[in-house]
């Protein structure tokens, strides 16, 4: 992934999700998982470029045992990476129409892992008990 965007208004946390992007009017999905999360918006790396600025459908599962949240996003940056079996596209997508709830779940989950930052629990090399106790 690529490490040039640091300066965001709000805290993010490696989690990986699933998530499924659509571009508003079109029926292509892309299916992946998430590299980070915060409550503006998520980093996915994605198979193809979906467009700068282009609005987009999220479905967002949290793997929290909730229901998978959907929102209108919006892509806000887009770095192609070249691979030798072809491109992958670091992507930026940032939230537009979330609701409230959605909106504090994830919250709670960034600070909960930002929070126990720590070598003992599973996000970090732990075990998956650690994990149950630190989210």
């Amino acid at each position: 992934m690529w490490n040039g965007m640091s300066r965001r208004k709000f805290p993010r946390a490696n989690y990986p999700c699933n998530i499924t992007v659509k571009r508003k009017n079109q029926s292509d999905r892309v299916s992946t998982k998430t590299e980070n999360i915060g409550i503006g918006g998520i980093c996915v790396v994605l198979p193809k470029d979906l467009g700068i600025f282009a609005p987009v459908e999220v479905q967002l599962d949290l793997l929290d045992a909730q229901p998978v949240v959907n929102c209108d996003a919006t892509i806000v940056w887009i770095v192609e990476r070249r691979q030798e079996n072809g491109k992958l596209y670091d992507t930026g997508i940032e939230f537009t129409n979330i609701k409230r709830k959605d909106s504090d779940r994830i919250n709670f989950i960034v600070d909960k892992i930002l929070d126990h930052r720590d070598p003992s629990s599973s996000a970090f090399g732990g075990t998956p008990q650690d994990e149950q106790s630190t989210l």
